[in-house]
């Protein structure tokens, strides 16, 4: 059919035609990238006047991350990090030879899943290291029954008080999964103690006393329901000598934008505008991203050893966001998790006939667990960070605000050119190739005021499901 034969046949305008005198609906730019930040909304933040932020506490016992870290040589043999076996009270002070002397002479075993670590009719008085692998301590309950007391995974360590007293344990270690485990027997922490003197002295001061503060923090001398006219007792509370300080961190770039497009290119929409939201949304995202991993301020690797949580199973299961919530059970403000794992939860929750209920926040529908709303968040990703291991997820949960003693994030009261709380934008001028630079910086931090305000379930599998046919 020719050309002359279609115009003969059209009896009106078409449509590819009309449309060179129409204008067009345009959206401003999208960016897949872009994700609601729920951690950035939910957390209360403090303006700053300067760029540090000072956490005065009261003094505590704490020495370090609570774990005795491992390490491979490459050959499957794994070795205890010398130095992290200050984690344990009497060799706190000790030369930096006696560690090493401890170190050598772990022995590594493998364990079976269902097989006993250690129990109360094992080998008295060894100190074990578990450098892979989950497993369960238990012990017998008043009644005879089973009790579990904790689950416990990489890095912890267990019995120094039985090792220091070569003693049996007081509880049955098993094991979940297969597991490495190092071992090291008192005979050789005797024999070094009696070439040690130091290390005698503070070995038999610790078997007498047991095992230090049960307290965190320092006393405060107190006395009540006496009568008559006692002597009072006299106390103060002391403070951290070097309290923990926070300087504002930094997510920072330049962009540029050439000037022809800004001048002729601007109808109708602002083409310099468009280029700085998707650039502050960016620095947004890396924003939530640091907040929760950062090596240093990093809210994941801040958490404090008796606020780390094992799952049991694998699976993120109402049990373990019960541990979780007695570890911060002062008014806790919400779980903040992996999509994927809030949906591995949400089956765990199917299977066991207890759906969870649904409240509104930020106008949208969210999973709650006793009451308090998980929250989702990409930033937890699936690659092991914050000590989970690789293919795994952490979950946390927070209490929050400066008068809750719990997190809070940090950023300035007020900088120049100041778009957003935190974030500037400063026209950096036109270069010699006619482009036009800008300047966009955020600054921000978090803390936690006090150890109990955040704790993570670590090693949350989110691969389990279940056939319900």
């Amino acid at each position: 059919m020719t050309n002359e034969t279609v115009q003969h046949n059209q009896q009106s305008l078409s449509t590819s035609t009309a449309r060179n005198l129409a204008t067009t609906t345009k959206t401003v730019p999208q960016m897949m990238g872009i994700t609601p930040r729920y951690l950035l909304r939910a957390l209360p933040w403090v303006d700053l006047e300067a760029g540090v932020y000072r956490v005065n506490r009261r003094r505590g016992f704490i020495l370090g991350d609570g774990l005795i870290s491992t390490y491979s040589d490459g050959d499957g043999e794994f070795r205890v990090i010398a130095e992290d076996l200050r984690e344990i009270a009497f060799l706190r002070d000790q030369a930096s030879g006696v560690l090493s002397a401890l170190a050598s002479g772990f022995v590594q075993r493998e364990v079976t899943a269902g097989e006993f670590i250690a129990g109360t009719d094992g080998p008295a008085g060894q100190l074990h290291v578990i450098a892979f692998g989950r497993a369960e301590k238990r012990a017998t309950g008043q009644y005879g029954e089973d009790a579990l007391l904790a689950t416990i995974g990489e890095g912890d360590f267990f019995d120094a008080a039985a090792w220091a007293r070569g003693e049996s344990s007081a509880y049955q270690v098993k094991a979940v999964t297969r597991c490495t485990v190092l071992s090291l027997d008192r005979r050789m922490l005797s024999e070094l103690a009696d070439r040690e003197p130091a290390l005698r002295v503070q070995l038999d001061a610790y078997a007498a006393n047991g095992q230090g503060p049960v307290d965190r923090e320092s006393p405060i001398e107190l006395t009540s329901g006496h009568s008559g006219e006692l002597d009072l007792p006299q106390t103060f509370v002391d403070y951290e000598e070097s309290p923990r300080e926070y300087e504002l961190s930094i997510a920072q770039t330049v962009l540029k934008v050439h000037t022809r497009v800004s001048d002729i290119y601007n109808s109708s929409i602002d083409q310099v505008q468009a280029q700085l939201r998707l650039t502050a949304e960016a620095l947004r995202e890396r924003q939530e991203w640091e907040m929760l991993n950062n090596p240093d301020y990093g809210l994941l690797n801040n958490v404090v050893p008796g606020q780390r949580v094992h799952t049991r199973k694998g699976a993120p299961t109402p049990d373990d966001l019960d541990e979780l919530l007695t570890r911060v059970w002062k008014q806790p403000a919400f779980f903040l998790a992996h999509p994927r794992a809030i949906a591995a939860f949400g089956r765990e929750c199917t299977r066991r006939g207890v759906p969870p209920q649904i409240v509104e926040l930020f106008g949208s529908p969210f999973l709650t667990w006793r009451g308090v709303p998980l929250l989702p968040c990409d930033k937890l990703d699936l690659k092991g960070s914050g000590n989970s291991v690789p293919g795994t997820t952490n979950i946390l949960l927070m209490r929050v605000g400066e008068a809750e003693q719990g997190v809070v994030g940090l950023r300035p009261a007020k900088v120049p050119d100041e778009v957003e709380p935190g974030l500037s934008v400063r026209p950096m001028g036109v270069d010699r190739q006619a482009i036009t630079s800008y300047l966009v910086t955020s600054y921000f931090s978090a803390a936690a005021l006090v150890d109990d305000a955040i704790a993570v379930l670590q090693n949350v599998e989110v691969s389990n499901y279940y056939d319900y046919s």
